[in-house]
């Protein structure tokens, strides 16, 4: 402590608080250089859409925005505010602004909406400005302003800044449709006007469910898309014969068309399962404001906006029946995260099964081609990969681990809020949109192409051991065994064996290893009858090789 004897009080405080002022000062040319220095100091963090350095470093006019914080200058035409500016700072994280989700922009517009209607009417808003809210969101719904939702989409905060950021925007674009200037907030204020009656967290989750459902109504549309080219594969390989193969060992033969089919019906599952998910997600917690006890909102709001919210969305809306769970717990984005995982496992497995059957096109399977997309090699002329199977591969993988994210964020929710809704979002609605353009680019770009390589298959068809498994009920379990063990020793036909050994006649052998009955396309396909003079025959035969 300074020594103040001999001064009197008055100059011991004039004397302390000029230090103190220094101090300050002196606080605020650090904060400042600090400042400087992260905006111009790392050039491998200045290169994304949310830069701090690109959007707060310019030398153009500014006006001044003040905070509990303290003031700072935002370039003055900027629709954003000081809340956005001090995220764009502390969060320089994924160079991924939440622009890049439009369903999240347009999802965070419709909330903001039903919000001012719902104010509107119940009188704790006033009318024009309630209107002025309503038309400026719905400019950001119709594809306007986007640019200006700047803030990164991982973000400390449970999404405080993302909401901030809308706020900001939509009473800018306020004040410009008013004549009057940006950061004018006594005339329309971001929190007191645009965000009354909420809060962050029941906005931030609400949105982000209603982005999701735009989401995977999205992907719904291009996965059914896909099952269709698949069954319309079915139909066309219908009558191509191939052997099926169990643990990648010969098994018995099957029809082209049902591998396909089976692609369809598996992905028709998934879409199943996918749909069930929306109607959980459409369960709000708007009116539970912080915690869930619905403070500072008049307790009319929660039905008004669920209502208006629903209107504007044509989506059935349902207020959760306790919002203080509503508003800690995130399960449903496990759920979402788990089905979509499941979706994205079945689709990487027939991608895998895709790159098997079409491997060559000399030395591999060999069954099918997919069409040539691009040049598979800088080094080896001619060689044409399987591209497009290979990045829905990847997709799969990174929804996977997108998976293993929400799990962990989900479980580290705290008492009555879960603060890493963020991420949740981020990797939810990535794992949408990257699934949506992976159907979409396997469907064109591959399956609609495939032709299949029916001589090859006839071929592989008639010298595989696996046909000797329907002639079992016929000569029995030994005698195939041992004519199978002599087709593979001495590559001859399963059919020419048996006629050779006298076990069936060549038309009888025919008629069981028909395709319909091999693959199981005709509608009976349990054991032909045969004379009784050819069972017997076929029982004497079989005596005798079992003797000899």
């Amino acid at each position: 402590m300074p020594d103040t004897t001999g001064l009197d009080i008055s100059e011991a405080r004039g004397s302390e608080a000029r230090r103190s002022e220094a101090r300050g000062s002196e606080a605020r040319r650090s904060e400042v250089t600090s400042h400087e220095e992260f905006i111009h100091g790392d050039e491998h963090l200045t290169n994304g859409p949310n830069d701090a350095h690109e959007l707060l470093g310019g030398d153009g006019p500014t006006r001044t925005e003040t905070d509990s914080l303290g003031s700072m200058e935002i370039p003055a035409d900027v629709y954003w505010g000081i809340h956005t500016a001090r995220a764009l700072i502390n969060f320089p994280i994924s160079r991924r602004a939440i622009s890049n989700y439009p369903d999240l922009v347009r999802a965070l517009a419709r909330v903001k909406q039903a919000s001012a209607r719902a104010n509107k009417e119940i009188g704790v808003l006033d009318a024009k400005k309630a209107d002025i809210i309503d038309a400026v969101c719905q400019r950001i719904v119709d594809g306007e302003l986007h640019e200006q939702f700047v803030v990164g989409v991982i973000q400390g905060g449970a999404g405080t800044s993302t909401n901030m950021n809308t706020n900001e925007v939509i009473a800018n674009a306020g004040l410009e449709q008013l004549g009057l200037e940006f950061g004018d907030y006594s005339e329309l204020h971001p929190i007191d006007d645009v965000n009354r009656s909420q809060s962050t967290n029941d906005v931030y989750p609400t949105a982000i469910k209603l982005a999701m459902v735009f989401g995977v109504q999205r992907l719904l549309e291009e996965h059914a898309k896909l099952t269709t080219s698949f069954a319309a594969k079915g139909v066309e390989f219908a009558h191509v014969l191939k052997v099926g193969r169990t643990q990648l060992q010969d098994a018995v033969p099957m029809t082209l068309g049902q591998e396909f089919n089976g692609f369809a019906h598996t992905l028709q599952e998934d879409f199943d399962r996918l749909s069930e998910v929306i109607p959980w997600l459409n369960e709000i917690n708007m009116g539970a404001t912080a915690i869930g006890t619905g403070i500072t909102a008049d307790p009319r709001y929660a039905e008004a906006v669920r209502r208006h919210l629903e209107e504007l969305t044509g989506i059935a809306q349902e207020t959760a029946p306790d919002l203080i769970e509503a508003t800690a717990d995130a399960g449903i984005f496990m759920t979402l995260s788990g089905t979509l995982k499941r979706a994205a496992v079945k689709l990487s497995k027939i991608c895998n099964d895709l790159r098997l059957i079409s491997s060559g096109p000399q030395a591999g399977l060999g069954e099918i081609n997919l069409p040539p997309r691009q040049a598979g090699s800088s080094i080896m002329p001619g060689k044409v990969n399987p591209v497009i199977p290979e990045v829905v591969n990847q997709v799969a993988f990174s929804v996977i681990g997108a998976d293993a994210t929400v799990t962990a964020a989900a479980e580290a929710g705290q008492l009555q809020l879960n603060a890493f809704e963020p991420v949740i979002a981020h990797s939810l609605l990535q794992s949408l949109s990257w699934m949506t353009n992976a159907c979409r680019t396997l469907r064109v770009n591959c399956i609609d192409g495939i032709t299949a390589n029916t001589a090859r298959l006839t071929q592989q068809v008639e010298t595989s051991v696996g046909v000797v498994t329907a002639l079992t009920p016929y000569i029995g379990y030994a005698a195939s065994a041992a004519l199978a063990h002599t087709a593979l020793t001495t590559n001859s036909s399963i059919a020419d064996l048996v006629v050779a050994a006298g076990l069936m006649s060549a038309e009888e052998v025919a008629r069981v290893l028909s395709p319909e009955r091999l693959s199981g396309v005709a509608p009976v396909t349990g054991v032909i009858v045969l004379p009784q003079a050819e069972v017997e025959n076929l029982a004497r035969a079989k005596a005798e090789s079992d003797e000899s």
